[in-house]
């Protein structure tokens, strides 16, 4: 079982199986490579009796020859903002130290019931605020490709994990590219749902609107498999969707790509990441399908509008977070007002606290008019606009990230730096529509790059068969 090296996860359910190997070996395989892997400070915590037992009663569910659920012997990390029953979970925050669940988060729930392992909680931006995984409140996570660099944000410790092969697939969250961004970096497939499509019960929020929960694989297929299981209708989540779950997409052979001349023209495009999105477009043309350059009226007003609306929800959604509430309580307080200053002060990082105040200021008397009003209705306005490019073109198709990963603390004292780098991914969350990211190619240092695709609300499917296609 050491040099146990992971393709598939339907290979691997065959595998198990077969009687190749037993679901606790395994775990006990990857339990040790997590640890191993600390270096990554991809785990924050691995769940070793749990995992242990799930092991165990799909092994005795293999001996008995009872029906095996699609993700049998499957070792899966959970990021740490989602929920489940009996194991802790902080956000990345101290202002959730020690914090236990009392629930298990439905896309969780439904993984562990098609027989998935979830080996343990990974790292990521506190709060999900973050696109460099710098603002944990228990270190950066390092890119396991070059540990100079950072594996993106705010999921950067469920891209790590998988990169490294300390996990066959993991859970992020994804508010502004937070998926995407890092699988990027990280050279894997990365996918965002459309809105409502995965519950978000038991997903500690960021920005409610924006948020939605993906996953992080090596191979197209894997992704498309853990979506479907995760994907429906949840009686607990207002928001999710009733829509039926497609399997089977679109008949069409060849399909029609957009992409936006800014992008191309953009001064900001890394060279290579240019010359290597000029290439998938060629090789798209001469694949047969149709390529069309396209303009998009709200490019400069996308991150803007983004910081806004999810700063504003962000000042909403931790509201609870005093001390009384939830989270940690100051031991240096006196009364009411010194418990949610002190209690606030010390629990929350430099960044949350950044984003707090602006989303108070956007909603303050006097400004909600000016700021959060007018977000939302520029917010419509990028939506209709993108229906519109979506009634001609299949996809929306575009680097991921302007550039391959940076150095761990290069743009840690620029906020608005790291503002940008959501530039190419943010309108998927604002719009709603599904997005994944796929490799590109390297730069010539071998740093990854990610091509984005960007498909029609609850389309996934075709969106999917596209990403493979690629």
């Amino acid at each position: 079982m050491e040099n146990y090296t992971f393709t598939h996860l339907s290979k691997t359910r065959e595998e198990l199986l077969a009687g190749s190997f037993s679901a606790t070996s395994l775990t006990e395989l990857y339990l040790k490579r997590a640890l191993a892997g600390d270096r990554y400070n991809a785990f924050l915590e691995v769940f070793n009796d749990s995992a242990l037992a799930t092991a165990k009663r799909i092994d005795d569910k293999v001996a008995s020859g009872k029906p095996m659920g699609k993700l049998a012997g499957a070792i899966i990390g959970i990021k740490d903002n989602m929920c489940y029953q009996g194991h802790k979970v902080s956000a990345a925050s101290k202002i959730l130290d020690g914090f236990e669940s009392v629930y298990t988060a439905t896309a969780i729930q439904r993984l562990i019931d098609e027989d998935a392992i979830i080996l343990g909680r990974l790292n990521c931006d506190e709060f999900a605020m973050g696109s460099s995984n710098e603002n944990s409140s228990y270190g950066p996570v390092k890119n396991p490709i070059n540990e100079a660099l950072v594996p993106g944000g705010s999921s950067g410790g469920s891209a790590a994990a998988v990169a490294a092969d300390l996990c066959m697939v993991s859970l992020g969250s994804d508010t502004g590219g937070s998926i995407r961004q890092p699988a990027a970096f990280c050279g894997l497939v990365g996918m965002k749902p459309t809105y409502g499509r995965v519950s978000r019960y038991g997903l500690i929020a960021f920005a409610s609107s924006f948020d939605q929960i993906g996953p992080f694989t090596k191979n197209v297929h894997d992704a498309e498999l853990v979506y479907q299981i995760m994907a429906g209708r949840d009686e607990m989540d207002a928001t999710s969707s009733s829509r039926l779950v497609h399997e089977s997409p679109s008949a069409k052979d060849k399909f029609t790509f957009a992409y936006y001349e800014e992008v191309m023209n953009s001064p900001g495009l890394h060279p290579r990441t240019k010359a290597l999105f000029v290439e998938k477009l060629d090789a798209l043309r001469a694949a047969g399908h149709e390529v069309i350059s396209t303009s998009f009226p709200y490019l400069e007003h996308l991150v803007p509008c983004y910081y806004v609306l999810t700063t504003a929800e962000a000042s909403s959604n931790l509201g609870r977070y005093d001390g009384v509430h939830y989270g940690r309580r100051s031991e240096a307080s006196q009364d009411i007002p010194t418990t949610y200053f002190n209690s606030r002060t010390e629990g929350f990082g430099a960044e949350v606290k950044r984003r707090i105040m602006l989303g108070t200021f956007v909603l303050s008397s006097g400004y909600y008019d000016a700021y959060y009003t007018k977000g939302q209705k520029v917010r419509r306005l990028i939506k209709d606009a993108t229906d519109d490019i979506l009634k001609k073109a299949d996809f929306l198709i575009s680097p991921t990230t302007p550039h391959p990963a940076f150095k761990v603390g290069e743009k840690a004292n620029d906020p608005i730096a790291l503002y940008l780098e959501d530039i190419f991914t943010v309108q998927a969350n604002l719009s709603g529509n599904p997005a994944i990211t796929v490799p590109m190619g390297t730069t010539d240092e071998g740093l990854p790059l990610g091509l984005q695709l960007f498909g029609r609300s609850f389309d996934e499917a075709t969106l999917f068969r596209a990403a493979s296609l690629i």
